[in-house]
């Protein structure tokens, strides 16, 4: 999938909190691919970061405003409030299942009390060969997507349509590819 990759430079710096099972998945998995689709960009393999001192150091640096995209009662809504700050913007991203999410979350301390961002979308998940908990939910690399488009809206980045569009392509040959296996491995086979 690497030869679809067309990285992108983008102002935010997105940090990747990675779950071991999705590491330990083939490595072209969608947290990956955000990780090598972005340039300024990092993962982080784990399910408590409470004492990860990178992560720290990031969270603790005065120049930056880090956030965490992840639903709550509280979450700023990218879709209705603009990110207002002259800082760093620093966005986390857990790459795992909602379950595994949970826990990343419930043990991590230096992540709860970070600002958390969503965004509410209509769009339905392209990841044909696995099936999400919800018509909500989306991959790792379609959810980058959707906020690249609403951080350019809030003229946050400042990257051409056309980029935007090409970062999910990775993704779209991973699951026609995948795609086009299962139907070969379904097909009955002759003899001749």
């Amino acid at each position: 999938m690497c030869k679809y990759i067309n990285q992108i430079d983008t102002k935010t710096k997105f940090i990747i909190l990675m779950h071991p099972k999705e590491s330990r998945k083939i490595k072209n998995g969608t947290g990956r691919l955000t990780n090598k689709s972005l340039k300024n960009s990092e993962v982080y393999i784990g399910i408590d970061f409470s004492n990860n001192q990178k992560i720290n150091d990031i969270i603790n640096n005065k120049d930056n405003e880090c956030y965490i995209l992840y639903p709550g009662l509280k979450s700023i809504s990218l879709n209705e409030e603009k990110i207002k700050t002259d800082k760093n913007i620093v966005l986390f991203l857990i790459d795992s299942t909602w379950p595994c999410s949970k826990k990343i979350i419930r043990l991590s301390k230096n992540l709860k009390d970070l600002k958390k961002i969503s965004f509410t979308s209509k769009k339905i998940s392209e990841f044909k060969i696995k099936t999400q908990p919800n018509s909500y939910c989306l991959s790792t690399i379609e959810t980058t997507q959707y906020v690249l488009e609403l951080l350019n809206n809030q003229n946050i980045e400042n990257l051409d349509t056309q980029s935007i569009e090409n970062f999910i392509k990775p993704f779209n040959k991973m699951v026609e590819y995948q795609l086009n296996y299962v139907n070969v491995e379904n097909k009955p086979r002759y003899k001749r």
